[in-house]
């Protein structure tokens, strides 16, 4: 099958979003399908590359609105993709992409990956719901990553008979490499208080100031790996708190020392606050390594990813006090820990691997290109 994925960027841009798409399109290629992926460049320059066996063409960038890539020549491109093209496979949300797409009527089976809803941008939601309402009514298939996605998002349940539920995956064996045990066992002789580790960005949805405030009442050490606008403000917090002398942020690191960091941390927390966290890869990561997480009962499929009293803990979001509990709880109990990590492991391999998504994604492929 030949498949053409749209979204905004492409690594190496950073992103949740962005590390999907790649993940899927080379798993795709893998098994012996072509796949190219339309995106923005980061300049105004149009390039065409290869990586991972996936032709990425990057399409020249004007500007910017709100965090959404302007790119001209998008729906001439998405129309020249009928002759190249078997399926589309959009990514949402990317207001322009999707403009596009409309402006451009590929007669190709569509189908969409409906990542999350927007939240805090009001003034682009009022102006893009129109016309995201239309798009999710001409697309063939949309694919949630949690029923809880369906079920809480106001555009999503008028169109609940289209929707597939195709959980993200990852490869767990990755998380298994025997040579990145000696470098997780240097990262611990590091610490002499238990580590709590967070992996993200730092922008206001992932709640690390509530994460901050929590550890003032933690007997542990904070491993912060990511960068984001509100590092100041958590560095400022944590010294206002007591937290500073416990804190380390580190900038985003390469895959093999991000894994030993997992592999080296007794809890992981994922304290995010709002729907715009709609699934947590993160937090897959984190179980694969045998870490217990304590994250947030957001109406999404952070609490489908992990369950609470089998891969962890799950907390009200925003609340500190129930939080500091929680860790507090994880950290003094190796006994619960060391139940709760076997059993995230086990819920990895069982319902979120990169094998079990690729084949669901291939369903509903079949599944749109037949009903054409």
């Amino acid at each position: 099958m030949r498949i053409t994925m749209l979204n905004k960027h492409y690594p190496p841009h950073l992103g949740g979003i962005e590390h999907h798409v790649r993940d899927l399109a080379e798993a795709l290629v893998e098994r012996g399908h072509a796949v190219r992926a339309i995106v923005a460049n980061e300049a105004p320059d149009t390039v065409t590359e290869t990586h991972g066996g996936v032709e990425v063409v990057r399409l020249g960038r004007a500007f910017n609105v709100s965090s959404a890539p302007v790119a001209f020549g998008l729906a001439r491109a998405l129309r020249e993709e009928e002759r190249r093209a078997d399926l589309l496979h959009l990514h949402s949300p990317y207001p322009w992409g999707e403009l596009e797409w409309l402006r451009a009527a590929p007669a190709l089976p569509s189908v969409l990956t409906y990542h999350s809803d927007i939240v805090r941008q009001r003034v682009l939601l009022a102006g893009y719901a129109p016309f995201l309402r239309r798009v999710l009514a001409r697309v063939g298939r949309i694919i949630v990553s949690s029923p809880q996605m369906v079920e809480h998002s106001a555009f999503l349940s008028p169109v609940a008979e289209k929707c597939r539920v195709v959980p993200f995956g990852i490869d767990p064996g990755e998380f298994a490499d025997p040579s990145l045990q000696s470098e997780a066992e240097a990262i611990r002789a590091r610490h002499e208080r238990p580590v709590v580790l967070f992996v993200g960005r730092l922008i206001y949805y992932k709640g690390v100031d509530v994460l901050v405030r929590a550890m003032a009442r933690v007997d542990a050490d904070l491993v912060i790996v990511g960068s984001g606008p509100l590092e100041a403000k958590v560095r400022s917090l944590a010294s206002a708190t007591g937290v500073g002398p416990r804190l380390t942020i580190l900038p985003p690191l390469p895959r093999k020392e991000l894994v030993a960091q997992y592999l080296a941390a007794d809890v992981f927390c994922l304290p995010s606050v709002a729907r715009s966290e709609a699934f947590g890869l993160v937090q897959l990561e984190a179980m694969a390594a045998g870490t217990p997480v304590v994250s947030t009962a957001l109406p999404t499929g952070v609490p489908f990813v992990n369950e609470h009293g089998v891969s962890g803990l799950v907390v009200p979001p925003g609340d500190a006090d129930a939080l500091a509990e929680a860790l507090r709880t994880l950290v003094a109990d190796d006994g619960l820990r060391a139940r709760l990590g076997v059993q995230a492991q086990e819920r990895v391999r069982a319902e979120f691997t990169r094998e079990m998504m690729v084949e669901r994604t291939l369903a509903v492929y079949h599944e749109v290109s037949e009903a054409v």
